[in-house]
């Protein structure tokens, strides 16, 4: 009995997943099984998922195969024409339009599963993502034929507005900043909450992410030069406040989607801080930073890279660099009479 479905063969999907984490944030790479996914563009493509085929998304990402803080990356056929391959992604709530910490673990899979032939001792990886173009390179030794390290070029990233003011119900006032690095994100130091990421609780972290996140929706209206389907709040990233630059690593914690938890330090969210920090003069064109997850400890290091202008706005490509690591591969089914198999949520 080679395979399941030999002994259980009315199952409504059969898909075939590798297993990676990014600084201990999941990777669920579906390599088949989806059906063919109808779009002219990567944004309609994302659309399309999302509208006909949200099923499986909740399917694989929540229980009993995932659970709450499940991350996804569904590999697709690009349309833009210097582009190796495409990736939408998910998650618990729905669909990002940029992720790092995927990003940095498919430079890695893109490299040891031949969708781009390796050169050593950097390969380049040119991936398509819902928010443009992402070029990376991973390191790779060609003597003993292994991966490792990556870097991605973040797309332009921008401050959308700082020093807003809002009431976030039980926090009372509070300032935040918004910037977009391949999503939007609003920023806020811990002390304005009255937390502290080396001491409160993540339950209380959370809480409090998702309130400003909220708040934050109810009272800013966001917009993209590029397109509407990339003018949504992802997430808030609650910092240490520590922004000026140091050889010290700075410490935030990401809440996205659907009040989830990210492990990492959040790829496209250290690009906005970047961004951010570079608007305001804390950080130089060039300097390196460290950044830290206040939930596992584990380190991104960004930089500033070059200038540049989306629109109206002053932006910036930002070098955000980590590693990938393999887990395993799965193979998932669902039998027809399977309720709980279509997924669900415990919290």
């Amino acid at each position: 009995m080679s395979e399941i479905t030999a002994v259980v063969p009315k199952c409504s999907f059969k898909i075939k997943t590798i297993e990676m984490h990014t600084c201990g944030e999941p990777l669920r790479i579906i390599t088949s099984g989806y059906p063919d996914i109808v779009g002219d563009t990567i944004l309609a493509k994302r659309s399309y998922v999302r509208k006909n085929l949200d099923h499986l998304r909740k399917a694989l990402m929540l229980e009993p195969r995932g659970h709450y803080d499940m991350y996804g990356a569904l590999l697709v056929k690009p349309d833009h024409p210097g582009a190796h391959f495409a990736s939408l992604f998910m998650h618990n709530e729905g669909y990002s339009t940029m992720c790092g910490h995927a990003t940095l673990a498919l430079a890695r899979y893109a490299v040891d599963f031949g969708l781009v032939e390796p050169v050593s001792p950097e390969t380049e990886i040119n991936l398509q993502c819902p928010c443009g173009l992402v070029k990376s390179f991973v390191e790779y030794d060609d003597k003993r034929k292994t991966s490792g390290r990556a870097r991605f070029l973040s797309s332009p990233a921008f401050v959308f507005r700082t020093d807003i003011k809002l009431n976030v119900p039980n926090y009372g006032e509070v300032t935040i900043d918004i910037s977009y690095g391949g999503a939007f994100y609003a920023f806020i130091s811990a002390d304005q909450l009255g937390l502290d990421l080396g001491k409160s609780s993540i339950q209380s972290i959370q809480a409090a992410g998702t309130a400003v996140t909220m708040a934050t929706k109810d009272a800013v209206i966001l917009e993209h030069p590029d397109s509407q389907d990339l003018a949504f709040l992802y997430g808030t990233i609650i910092t240490d406040g520590d922004d000026a630059w140091s050889e010290e690593p700075t410490t935030n914690i990401c809440n996205f989607a659907d009040s989830q938890i990210d492990r990492s330090p959040c790829g496209s969210g250290v690009t906005a801080r970047i961004a951010l920090q570079l608007h305001k003069g804390l950080i130089d064109l060039g300097q390196t930073r460290s950044f830290r997850s206040g939930v596992t400890g584990t380190t991104f290091t960004g930089k500033a890279v070059e200038k540049t202008k989306v629109s109206r706005f002053d932006a910036v490509v930002v070098e955000i660099s980590g590693k990938g690591h393999y887990l395993g591969e799965s193979t998932f089914i669902c039998e027809d009479d399977d309720e709980l198999g279509k997924g669900f949520v415990v919290r």
